[in-house]
């Protein structure tokens, strides 16, 4: 190793665990190595005879002339944060268990020194990117702690956030250059991307037999109602803040479930959550009759009584298959009649149900059918959890674009399938288990926009989205099951999915709040270093959690082909000659007609 990098720059005056003041005697000395003690660069710190506490410059400072120095001389104070421990010069640890006392000597960190650190150990081999302080040292990861335990990627708009999620996901699933590299054929990754702007689909069409897409739109996805649990069906049809809210939802519960038994008379013990079909329209008729119901009150009935004076001693018998028309309200001892138990409790909730079931924009949840016209039933579901996980068309990522989901179903819709990946990998783990074995099909859900569907707010209407992705936060791990969320407003995040993320990707942060919400979240040895998120480069980020040895900034080179997250050039744009406009052909694809 070079001389220049054994020659001593300064010595430690002052020295705690979370920070190590560094003290340079005189302002030649500071210039003769200014370059490799800006703030972001690491310095060594002697801690014993082959022992160096590694150190990142977190700030500089000049100290004012003392009347023992040179006249114009002054003296300079480095902070700075203890990341590892380094060991005969080969060997690197994270964190530090003894901290250098005052008078200890300070050397400079060489980029070979860099590049052994960022590239030691066989377990670190996935390359990330390059250091922002130097393109000539690779920044390698270890791919295990980075995709199995939680990942969290925020930056502001324009930091270049899509491009690097895309770039990830491109060396995960061996995509260089706009070609598909695997040679030993088609790997076993399964990914699956919320995609609220139509943004990755170029990302990942190739021209390659070998490698496929799997895109899921409004218009091929399959997702029917009967797959919706408890939280779902009732976020989509009842209003919490209903004064009746409670009796629609103990009422839809049951009819819900007696209409499951009607339709699967093979299934034992059928609960509300049971992934198994049934008739939101018969439930429908079961809803209406209860609402409209009146009971005969004379001596023999006290039972609903209809128009033509039957008396009804089983609603599931017939309420499900229309609706009746109930006897005249009667004070009369002749023909004495009451208002039912719910006598008009639910018409607001017949309102919005048959709102949703007439809306052709949900015709994917309530209308779904296959090619010869028919409805999806419980003996599809195997062909609706493949969709998600690309075993129809053989596919390592799967892409749901949500851009054409109208935005009152889009927490429905992340919950519906995010719920559903979390049962399958339950239940392939818990197979695996009988066998001592772990699931060997582990999935990562990329969570684009999360702000949007997982908010920090406790709005009822995204109950049943911030539930499933919570559950997978907390649980999915030991399924084989993660997470990768990603926003621009980290603040706006459940902090409970954020607060469960190992590892931290923050590209350019401007707002405030986001800032220190991020830096909160990080632990003392990391936090210091998220000062630099306002001032990083597009494409520049901090890295900081298990899967890296220690936190850094880094930089990764777009990916290809790239995103279409690309923002317009609004004045580049307003300076080309006048255009003329197909408002017809836009009006067309608004409105979805053929």
């Amino acid at each position: 190793m070079s001389s220049f990098y054994d020659v001593s720059v300064g010595k430690v005056t002052e020295s705690s665990p979370s920070k190590v003041v560094i003290e340079i005697s005189s302002q030649k000395k500071f210039e003769d190595y200014k370059y490799s003690l800006q703030v972001g660069k690491y310095l060594k710190v002697a801690n014993g005879e082959r022992t160096f506490v590694i150190v990142s410059v977190q700030n500089v400072k000049s100290e004012p002339e003392k009347k023992y120095m040179p006249e114009g001389d002054s003296k300079f104070l480095i902070t700075a944060q203890p990341v590892g421990t380094l060991i005969d010069e080969d060997k690197f640890y994270r964190g530090t268990t003894t901290l250098p006392t005052p008078t200890e000597e300070v050397f400079l960190v060489s980029d070979e020194l860099l590049e052994m650190i960022f590239s030691s150990g066989a377990n670190y081999n996935f390359p990330l990117g390059t250091l922002a302080q130097s393109n000539e040292i690779t920044l390698k990861i270890n791919p295990n702690n980075f995709f199995s335990k939680h990942i969290a990627v925020v930056g502001s708009t324009g930091s270049g956030k899509s491009c690097t999620v895309a770039k990830i996901l491109q060396k995960a699933l061996g995509i260089e250059n706009g070609a598909y590299v695997n040679s030993e054929g088609q790997n076993n990754c399964h990914i699956i991307i919320f995609d609220l702007h139509s943004e990755y689909k170029s990302a990942f069409e190739l021209d390659d037999s070998d490698f496929n897409l799997n895109l899921l739109r409004d218009s091929n996805l399959i997702l029917p109602y009967w797959l919706m649990n408890a939280d779902e069906l009732e976020t989509m049809f009842i209003d919490a803040n209903d004064l009746t809210a409670h009796d629609q939802r103990a009422q839809f519960r049951n009819a819900v479930i007696l209409n499951k038994e009607r339709h699967n008379p093979s299934v034992r013990d059928v609960t509300y959550d049971t992934p198994i079909y049934f008739n939101i329209n018969e439930v429908r008729n079961y809803m209406d009759n209860l609402n409209n119901e009146v009971i005969g009150k004379l001596d023999w009935e006290n039972q609903p009584k209809l128009e033509d004076g039957t008396l009804v001693m089983d609603r599931k018998k017939i309420y499900f298959e229309k609706g009746h028309i109930f006897a005249h309200t009667s004070e009369n001892e002749a023909t004495k009649a009451v208002p039912g138990p719910f006598h008009g409790e639910f018409d607001k909730f017949i309102l919005n149900l048959d709102t949703k079931l007439q809306d052709k924009r949900l015709k994917f949840l309530f209308d779904p059918q296959k090619r010869d016209g028919t409805p999806y039933y419980s003996e599809d579901f195997e062909d609706i959890i493949k969709q998600f996980l690309g075993y129809k068309n053989s596919a390592n990522i799967t892409i749901v674009d949500l851009s054409g989901i109208p935005f009152e179903v889009l927490n429905i819709t992340v919950s519906l399938v995010s719920r559903l990946v979390f049962d399958f990998c339950f239940q392939i783990s818990k197979l695996k288990h009988f066998r001592d074995l772990l699931n060997d099909v582990p999935v990562l859900i990329v969570c684009e926009e999360a702000h949007n569907y997982a908010p920090r707010n406790d709005e009822p209407r995204y109950t049943a989205s911030k539930k499933s992705l919570e559950k997978i936060v907390k649980e999915g791990r030991k399924y084989g099951l993660s997470l990768m969320v990603v926003s621009q407003r980290p603040s706006e995040v459940s902090e409970t999915i954020f607060a469960q993320c190992n590892n931290f990707i923050s590209l350019r942060l401007t707002n405030v709040d986001d800032q220190n919400y991020i830096r909160n979240l990080m632990s003392d040895v990391s936090s210091n270093i998220a000062d630099v998120l306002p001032n990083l480069a597009p494409g520049e980020f901090m890295i900081t959690g298990d899967a890296v040895l220690m936190p850094c900034v880094a930089r990764v080179s777009k990916p290809n082909p790239e995103p279409q997250s690309q923002s317009v050039n609004f004045y580049d744009e307003w300076k080309q000659d006048w255009k003329n406009i197909d408002f017809q052909d836009i009006i067309k694809h608004w409105r979805k007609e053929q």
